[in-house]
């Protein structure tokens, strides 16, 4: 069915149009947290919060199973170690990370995709098609660089300190690594494209009513990605320096360029997933630099209209936030007690391993309560640079992004 969710998108974006017209066509594209790792178990905690249940309403049916879209498809490429595997179908949950699960089928997690494609799918009188391209532990700098930020150029720091094959991180072997660097260079950028192209080729393969006649648009593409880059001292060297990651700027614009020519859409809308782990309290100098690095393209002239930087630090759970820092800490006690550190418990290395566990299982009861432990189980799923794995974060995402890219369409029209 249509779902009734205007609530996705402001009146005035509800429905651009109610005759037929070409197959609107989304592109979803990024790391993990694009494939998505909230599961289906957090449902639940959306409706918790007056603001968004009616969201968690329009992401279930009447028999309280995740919705499927009747005018929205979906064609998800993703895998690990260049296993990769194509899923597609109507539009509903299951299309998040897929690590540990069946390929033959959606499995039991949600990212982006599923209320991004809602609002589409409540916003337009023509079908719908979201092509997403995941995986995790990817790279701008590397793995998703596009053709016209040129080859892997090594930073200062490499330079400097790769030669000499010591040091932590340092590859022992420096033309081996040079060798692998330059084939994975710009590899799942490759992948995505191909995967895009692949996809058009034959739409009706994912959607069963396509009509070639009816042709389609290229609506839109959402780039949700960063941590790689963000945690990479190698690559960003310069530590607490505001301009630390002005290379990531210049290469997503790159990337930008690249991802329209290549398509051949030059003012396909385009909306940037800021980094947002942590929540808005996180304002420490690393994180405040690499957010500006993220959103800064969408600054910039040749961009201007279509282009936009969404925040996703308010869609975070500070209250799960809270209770994930304390899991920090029960977690970083049983680390004092394995490695006898000499100003905690167990020094002297006499505690039994069940003396261990008893000690930690006291300590996690005085620091987490049990109605803490109560809505963590209801509310997360997974570790802090996933989001914790929130449905209702990943819910607000998708639908922020949705919105944007509605904006930036109805901007155009």
């Amino acid at each position: 069915m249509k779902t009734p969710i205007a609530f996705l998108a402001s009146a005035s974006l509800a429905v651009l149009c109610a005759e037929a017209k070409p197959l609107k066509v989304f592109i979803l594209a990024g790391q993990s947290n694009m494939e998505g790792p909230a599961n289906v178990s957090t449902f639940g905690y959306i409706g918790e919060d007056p603001a968004t249940a009616p969201l968690l309403k329009a992401m279930r049916g009447a028999d309280g199973k995740p919705t499927v879209c009747e005018g929205a498809w979906i064609s998800y490429l993703t895998g690990a170690n260049d296993n990769n595997f194509e899923l597609h179908g109507p539009l509903s949950a299951g299309y998040g990370s897929m690590w540990g699960q069946d390929p033959s089928k959606p499995g039991d997690k949600i990212g982006p995709e599923f209320t991004f494609g809602l609002a589409m799918d409540a916003a337009f009188g023509e079908p719908v098609l979201i092509i997403k391209a995941a995986w995790g532990g990817k790279s701008l700098h590397t793995d998703f660089r596009s053709p016209s930020a040129g080859p892997y150029e090594m930073s200062t720091f490499q330079l400097e300190n790769y030669p000499k094959q010591e040091g932590h991180g340092i590859p022992p072997d420096l033309e081996k690594w040079k060798a692998e660097k330059a084939k994975a260079t710009g590899h799942y950028y490759r992948l995505m494209m191909d995967h895009v192209k692949k996809t058009l080729a034959d739409p009706k393969q994912v959607v069963p009513g396509y009509d070639p006649s009816q042709g389609y648009e290229l609506a839109g593409f959402s780039w949700f990605q960063g941590f790689n880059d963000m945690v990479d001292s190698h690559v960003y060297p310069k530590h607490g320096q505001p301009d630390r990651y002005d290379l990531y700027t210049e290469l997503l614009a790159h990337f930008i360029r690249d991802v329209r020519k290549d398509l051949d859409a030059p003012e396909m809308p385009f909306v940037i997933g800021v980094m947002g782990v942590g929540g808005t309290k996180d304002t420490s100098p690393e994180m405040t630099a690499f957010r500006k690095a993220m959103a800064a393209p969408a600054a910039m002239p040749e961009f201007k209209g279509n282009v936009i930087a969404v925040e996703t630090a308010p869609s975070w759970s500070d209250e799960l936030g809270a209770i994930d820092a304390k899991r920090g800490q029960v977690n970083q006690m049983r680390w004092f007690l394995d490695s006898k550190h000499k100003d905690h418990p167990n020094a002297d290395g006499n505690m039994t391993q069940e003396q261990k566990n008893e000690y930690l299982k006291k300590f996690e009861a005085e620091l987490i309560s049990p109605a803490e432990l109560a809505l963590w189980n209801r509310g997360a799923s997974n570790a802090g640079y996933h989001y914790l794995g929130c449905a209702k974060t990943f819910a607000l995402i998708g639908k922020h992004f949705a919105e944007a890219n509605l904006r930036m369409l109805k901007a155009g029209n």
